[in-house]
C-alpha cells in the first residue's frame, strides 16, 4: 500500500519537562535537514508525535534517512483515514493482506486520544479483529508476543493505521547538547567518537590537522568523506582543516625524540582549543582510548591536557578496539578509515615515544619553541568547509585525475 505519512515517536524527549518544546523544535529542524531533497514532504511537530506527510515521496527512501536521526525512538509508516468504521475496516484489511503471511500471529492494538469517538479501544480491537477474521483465512491471534501488530490511533484530526514499528536511532537531537569541536584523524576511533557525541545531542565541528607535502590531498579528502558519512546523523558538519607541517618540522628539529609525540599533541590541543574559543564552542572531543597507543596512557593524557582547562571528552575512552571496530562497521566509517592514506599523526611518529612522559619535561622542551608564533601562523591558514550527508571527495578527485590523462 502507499503510505501517506510517517508517525514519529520521541525518545528521551519525554523526560525534558519545560525544555520539551525546544527539543522537539530542534528535532524537527534536523529532520528537515536530512529530508531536504524531498521538498514535497511536510513536517508537523506536535507535543507527543511528529507527523511527516509524504505527499507522494517514497517511504522506502525516507526511511533510510529517518533511521539516522538522533532523538527518534520509534516511527511507523501510516495511512491516514477518515474517522469512520468503514474506512478503518477497509484500510486494516488491505494492510493485513499485504503483509500477513501464513503461520504468523497478530493482534490489533488501538490507542484513542479522541475520547469522543464512537467506539472505545476494546470495542475497536474486537470489531476490527472480527472483520479481519471474516475476510481472511488462517489468521492466528497472539496477545503477548505477536509477529504482527495492527496499530490504530484515533486522534482528533483523523485515524492512523500502521502495522510496522521501526526502531529509531535514539539519543538526543543533535544541537540540544551544545556545540563542540571534534579532533578528527583519518583513523577508526575518532569517527566513532564523533558518532557517540552526536548521539548525545552535541553539534560537532571537525578539526583536522594536515601536513602537505608530507600528507597527500587524498588523506585530507578521506577525512572530509568520513565527515560526509557522519553528516547523515547531523544534516551538516563544518570541517576545519588546520595546516600543521611547519609545527611538525620545528618540533622534529628541536625536540628530543622521546617527547616529539607529546609536544606535537600539546600543539594540536592548543589549536583545537583556540578554534573552539573563536567559534564559541563549549568543549573538545577526541577519539582517545585509554592505553591504546603511547599518547593515550594516563601519563600522556596528563602531559597533553596541561595546555587547556576546557573540558576534553573522550567517548571511546573505555572501549576495547574490537568494540570500536564493531561500531565503526555499523555506522559505515570502517572501510574508509582503513584506507592507507597517511595522516599527520603518523608521518613523524618516533620509533620509541615516551609512554609515561613527565609534565615538567614536556613544558621544558616546549619552552624552546616560539609557541605563540607557530600557533598564530597555523590559525591564519585554516579553511572551513560545510559538508553534507554522503558528500564525496575521494571519488571526485579520482574522476578529475582520470580526466587529465
Amino acid at each position: 500500500m502507499k503510505y501517506t505519512e510517517v508517525m514519529v515517536r520521541y525518545g528521551e524527549l519525554s523526560t525534558k519537562g519545560k525544555n520539551r518544546k525546544d527539543f522537539i523544535g530542534r528535532l524537527a529542524g534536523n529532520v528537515t535537514k536530512v529530508l531536504r531533497d524531498y521538498p514535497q514532504v511536510e513536517i508537523h511537530p506536535k507535543h507527543d508525535r511528529m507527523h511527516i506527510v509524504l505527499n507522494g515521496a517514497p517511504f522506502e527512501e525516507i526511511d533510510q534517512h529517518l533511521k539516522k536521526v538522533f532523538g527518534i525512538q520509534t516511527y511507523s509508516p501510516t495511512i491516514k483515514v477518515d474517522k469512520t468504521l468503514e474506512a478503518i475496516e477497509e484500510t486494516a484489511l488491505a494492510l493485513m493482506k499485504e503483509t500477513y503471511q501464513k503461520g504468523m500471529t497478530f493482534k490489533v492494538n488501538t490507542k484513542r486520544s479522541d475520547h469522543h469517538f464512537a467506539y472505545d479501544t476494546n470495542e475497536l480491537n474486537l470489531m476490527i479483529g472480527d472483520y479481519l477474521f471474516d475476510h481472511m483465512s488462517d489468521l492466528k491471534v497472539e496477545m503477548k508476543h505477536p509477529d504482527l501488530v495492527l496499530r490504530i490511533e484515533v486522534r482528533q484530526d483523523a485515524i492512523y493505521l500502521s502495522n510496522q514499528l521501526l526502531r529509531g536511532a535514539g539519543g538526543m537531537p543533535v544541537g540540544t547538547g551544545g556545540r563542540a569541536v571534534m579532533m578528527l584523524s583519518g583513523g577508526i576511533d575518532s569517527p566513532v567518537a564523533s558518532y557517540l557525541a552526536l548521539k548525545r545531542g552535541v553539534d560537532i565541528e571537525m578539526v583536522h590537522f594536515y601536513s602537505p607535502p608530507y600528507t597527500t590531498e587524498k588523506a585530507l579528502n578521506k577525512a572530509k568523506e568520513l565527515t560526509g558519512i557522519l553528516a547523515n546523523y547531523a544534516g551538516r558538519i563544518n570541517f576545519i582543516a588546520v595546516p600543521f607541517a611547519e609545527i611538525q618540522e620545528i618540533i622534529k628539529e628541536k625536540i628530543t625524540e622521546g617527547y616529539l609525540m607529546t609536544v606535537q599533541r600539546r600543539f594540536m590541543l592548543r589549536l583545537a582549543d583556540q578554534i573552539r574559543a573563536k567559534r564559541k564552542d563549549l568543549a573538545i572531543f577526541n577519539g582517545e582510548s585509554v592505553g591504546q597507543v603511547a599518547s593515550q596512557t594516563l601519563e600522556s593524557m596528563t602531559a597533553i591536557n596541561d595546555v587547556t582547562t576546557t573540558p576534553v571528552l573522550r567517548p571511546v575512552a573505555t572501549m576495547d578496539k574490537t568494540e570500536i571496530i564493531s561500531l565503526a562497521e555499523k555506522i559505515g566509517t570502517f572501510d574508509l578509515s582503513i584506507q592507507p592514506f597517511e595522516d599527520c599523526c603518523t608521518i613523524f611518529a618516533p620509533p620509541r615515544p615516551k609512554t609515561k612522559p613527565r609534565l615538567d619535561k614536556a613544558r621544558e622542551y616546549e619552552a624552546r619553541l616560539d609557541v605563540d608564533g607557530l600557533i598564530q601562523r597555523a590559525l591564519a591558514g585554516i579553511k572551513v568547509t560545510p559538508i553534507y550527508p554522503d558528500e564525496k571527495f575521494l571519488a571526485d578527485k579520482a574522476e578529475e585525475d582520470t580526466a587529465l590523462l
